[in-house]
């Protein structure tokens, strides 16, 4: 990993809000498999490139050039990192296409799909799926839900359904990470503000933010509603926009 590249890492992690990192435990003083161990650098400042350290021995990179979302789901395992898991079904990592150069990223599993284990299956869920296959239907793009890639910023239900606590960000954020540099998608669609902050590290609402062009890394992201937010009858305006925010990610990526 070049210090770049570092630099680069810690910046995304410290937008999240994390103070340090985690890695596996190698070598002989690693006490069991899959114990985490601490990774002894503090990001509440991103370094400049000149500041960055070089890697300790058996340090690996976040995102492993060439990892698999295949690989990255075997690495949470039956994750237990974080409260979350306490009153969970099943982690919920993704679904759909995972060479898609289009991305979605939601907030978390609800109930129907800490049930089922697959993102966006609920009402919710169903209205986002008849948003993306109505829409690019309307605009000439055979495209369907199982061709994108769907996925959550944290992994397992948020207790009542409630927004997840910054803690569990950081904590689920590599996973998303991770599995954002195993597509590598042309753009990313994030849903609502827990997605756009995570995303962005932009503290703006999402009507503030929605239709305007911002960036992951080198990767274009556009924020739009969250469809629970548009299946609150009083949301009509903010149907109208969604449809324009999707209908620009559509073109930007599939024309």
């Amino acid at each position: 990993m070049t210090p770049d590249d570092l630099r680069k890492y810690l910046e995304y992690y410290r937008d999240l809000g994390m103070k340090e990192l985690y890695r596996r435990g190698h070598g002989p003083g690693a006490r069991s498999r899959g114990e985490e161990t601490r990774f002894a650098h503090n990001i509440s400042e991103a370094p400049s490139e000149a500041s960055v350290l070089p890697p300790t021995p058996g340090t690996q990179p976040l995102a492993p050039e060439g990892e698999s979302l295949l690989e990255v789901l075997q690495d949470i395992g039956d994750c237990h990192r974080c409260r979350l898991c306490e009153g969970r079904n099943k982690i919920v990592f993704g679904a759909g296409n995972e060479h898609s150069p289009l991305v979605f990223v939601g907030e978390g599993p609800g109930a129907d799909e800490d049930a089922q284990g697959i993102p966006f299956v609920g009402r919710a869920g169903q209205l986002l799926t008849q948003m993306i296959e109505n829409t690019a239907k309307k605009e000439g793009i055979d495209l369907r839900r199982e061709d994108v890639y769907i996925c959550n910023v944290v992994k397992c239900r948020p207790p009542g359904n409630r927004t997840p606590e910054p803690d569990e960000m950081e904590i689920c954020g590599q996973f998303l990470f991770r599995q954002l540099m195993a597509i590598k998608p042309k753009a990313i669609c994030a849903l609502g503000g827990t997605a756009a902050r995570a995303l962005t590290g932009r503290k703006e609402g999402v009507t503030k933010l929605r239709g305007k062009w911002l960036r992951w890394r080198d990767i274009p992201v556009m924020v739009t509603y969250h469809p629970s937010y548009l299946l609150r009858p009083y949301n009509q305006n903010a149907k109208r926009e969604a449809w324009e925010d999707l209908k620009r990610i559509l073109h930007f990526v599939y024309d």
